[in-house]
């Protein structure tokens, strides 16, 4: 049958699984990867992730929802963590930066973006690139493993061993060593021996069972990041906290009733099967999907995908943003007013905003910021009072950071003027104290009020996930989230009042884009292109909340 393994591969293509299983057995070695000998298996580490498409797409659950593994992660970031073009430029300012260290940087920032590719080169005892692999060349073989980004056989591969300790972080895992010509891929399943063999014939990969690769500990391999601070002479002069979700999780109480895959790899609520091909219903499976925080990065994706060279559909891109806004919308945050009233010609107010997630919201890349955008109006409906405007730019009104890079908003107890706005946000800072979005300039946080989860104590934690700025003194600032008062001047206009509250979040805040402009670069220049284009729509809606207070007039 010519050209049946293509269409394997792609999944598009169905066969009466007695057929199908018999035509897996014949396998030879991917198109242009040579085989070669890894640890004690013959044949290749990784395969790309159409390798496992075959059997993992077509895949539907009791209640007829598509749970598609290929399918959905395919348009994630994780897919999509080389094409990233945000990534791509701050690499490329990194390394303008601090060009002495130009190599180590690209080394360093493959190993999470292109993780396939840059294990490869360091077991060839080279350093990683990133650069020489972002035209995606279909027909070189590590391009195309450094286009998989973080992929199936990355992942599954990943040993327990070293897991959730300080030399595990910033993607030192270790990759399972194979046996007998195959390579190991753990899963949370016990497969039998029939479709062992099914697996290992077609694959090359043989299915071991393992509960650690839904332990929350395989996920902090990558997200905790630790980077070196450099000098203007490239001199290392400290450890920066880059990246800590792992570590703020540790210290909630949700470590003791969530994973990171239980909020990010939901369970199917109904038995599903896990393969296309002979596949056996089973509990819990979980969904491949990756909901997080950046809807905009898989929007903005599908619209330049031709410039990036995207993959994905339009139609699962579309999916995959739609789900990203919704989980923020109904998982994220909560948002209370309370305590309103009129006292002495100012409408006063309380509002509670509460942290819904297992980290700090938001965490992990310094570039998000969550805010809120407060609004009072009249009878009329007019407006008297507004706070935290989004403007056509992506910028927030009133914030002393998007008007001035060398500015800041601090964190506040009580907003009383119009430009006050209570950004919840970490503020990174060079040497010389001032505010930078320079990853490897930074060695301090001159601000970080990101909202708290339940069960953290910011009086206990340690440094690398402490509270700092003005929240550390907010008696109101603690585990699970704020509470903040408002006082805004009404003398003259006619209640009863209206006060409207949105708690909004941005992915890239408007100062991380504009900072790479003064950088004449490919990948710098086109994304503040992008993000100039489409920076209205670069904040999405958490959380809501309405009250209305009598005033002077009032009903």
């Amino acid at each position: 049958m010519p050209g049946i393994s293509s269409l394997f591969r792609s999944g598009r293509f169905a066969l009466p699984a007695a057929l199908f299983a018999a035509a897996m057995f014949i396998r030879g070695p991917a198109a242009g990867q040579p085989a070669r000998v890894a640890g004690k298996a013959a044949g290749p580490v990784f395969e790309t992730s159409d390798r496992c498409f075959a059997c993992h797409n077509g895949l539907s659950a009791a209640s007829g929802e598509d749970i598609s593994i290929g399918f959905d992660w395919s348009a994630t970031m994780m897919a999509n963590s080389a094409r990233d073009p945000y990534w791509q430029a701050g690499v490329r300012r990194e390394t303008l930066d601090h060009p002495t260290h130009r190599s180590a940087i690209e080394g360093e920032c493959s190993i999470c973006h292109m993780p396939m590719t840059r294990y490869e080169s360091r077991v060839a005892g080279q350093e990683g690139k990133v650069f020489a692999h972002t035209k995606f060349d279909p027909g070189d073989p590590a391009d195309r493993l450094a286009a998989d980004g973080v992929s199936c056989t990355l992942c599954h591969q990943i040993s327990k061993e070293k897991l959730g300790v300080r030399e595990s972080f910033g993607g030192r895992f270790v990759i399972a060593e194979g046996s007998n010509g195959l390579r190991t891929s753990f899963g949370p399943y016990q497969v039998d021996a029939g479709r062992t063999r099914i697996m290992s014939s077609s694959s090359g990969f043989r299915p071991a069972q393992s509960t650690h690769i839904q332990q929350s500990e395989v996920c902090a391999s990558c997200h905790t990041l630790y980077t070196h601070s450099f000098d203007a002479s490239g001199k290392v002069i400290g450890e920066f906290p880059e990246q800590m979700p792992y570590l703020e999780w540790l210290h909630s109480k949700y470590r003791h009733s969530h994973s990171c895959q239980s909020c990010h790899m939901p369970p199917v609520k109904s038995p599903a099967p896990m393969s296309a091909v002979l596949g056996e219903l089973r509990e819990d499976v979980s969904v491949h999907s990756f909901p997080g925080g950046n809807f905009f990065m898989q929007r903005l994706l599908n619209r330049y995908r031709n410039e990036l060279g995207v993959t994905a559909t339009p139609a699962q891109l579309d999916r995959a943003a739609l789900r990203t806004r919704e989980h923020l919308r109904t998982e994220a945050a909560r948002l209370v007013i309370e305590k309103a009233e009129l006292r002495a010609g100012r409408l006063e107010a309380e509002i509670r905003i509460e942290n819904l997630g297992g980290h700090k919201l938001p965490t992990a890349y310094p570039s998000r910021r969550v805010w809120l955008h407060l609004v009072v109006r009249d009878r009329s409906q007019r407006v008297v009072f507004e706070s935290g405007a989004l403007t056509a730019q992506g910028a927030i009104q009133g914030n002393d950071n998007d008007a001035d890079a060398h500015r800041f908003e601090p964190h506040y107890t009580e907003i009383r003027a119009s430009d006050q706005v209570q950004i919840y946000e970490a503020i990174m800072g060079d040497p010389a104290g001032r505010p930078t979005t320079g990853l490897l300039t930074a060695v301090r946080y001159l601000k970080d009020n990101r909202l708290l989860p339940q069960g953290f104590d910011k009086r206990t934690a340690s440094p690398d996930i402490a509270v700092h700025g003005g929240a550390a003194e907010d008696l109101d600032f603690l585990a699970g989230g704020d509470r903040l008062r408002i006082s805004v001047a009404v003398a003259g206009a006619d209640g009863p009042f209206q006060i409207e509250a949105e708690l909004l979040y941005q992915p890239i805040a408007h100062r991380w884009a504009a900072n790479l402009r003064a950088y004449q670069a490919e990948e710098p220049q086109r994304f503040v292109r992008y993000f100039e284009a489409m920076a209205p729509a670069s904040a999405a809606l958490l959380a809501s909340a309405a009250r209305a207070t009598p005033g002077p007039g009032g009903p």
